[in-house]
């Protein structure tokens, strides 16, 4: 019987809106479950159950996920509304492979421009001024 009603006291403590909160975090930063999973040592599968509100990682977890997701634990928990606008996620999806190129040696870069140039000039539907 003890076991029943400690399940239910920790239903009854998580912090309704908590699931949403993560998944629209992690998105807006560009990752996936799984690599928000590898960052913090979970699981993907962990991430997905996070997410969907049936439970709450302890609170040293909650450290790790506010500091991935560059955020705090308040606003993690929904404790205060969102300090900054977050970034749509297929944006973030694409400054995360825009930052990755930067990493890249000067040549590679080199490469990868010209490759995009000749792309957009492909598609440039503006007309010669």
């Amino acid at each position: 019987m003890i076991v029943s009603l400690e399940s239910t006291w920790l239903k009854e403590e998580i912090m309704p809106g908590f699931g949403e909160r993560l998944g629209r975090l992690r998105k807006a930063r560009g990752l996936t479950q799984a690599e928000l999973g590898k960052k913090v040592g979970l699981s993907q599968r962990m991430v997905a159950y996070y997410e969907k509100d049936e439970a709450q990682p302890p609170g040293p977890m909650l450290i790790d996920l506010a500091s991935v997701l560059e955020t705090s634990i308040d606003e993690l928990l929904g404790k205060v509304n969102p300090t900054e606008p977050l970034t749509d996620p297929k944006e973030a999806r694409f400054l995360k492979r825009l930052k990755r190129i930067q990493e890249l040696p000067p040549q590679a870069r080199r490469a990868i421009l010209k490759v995009l140039d000749a792309l957009l000039a492909q598609h440039d539907t503006r007309q010669p001024a």
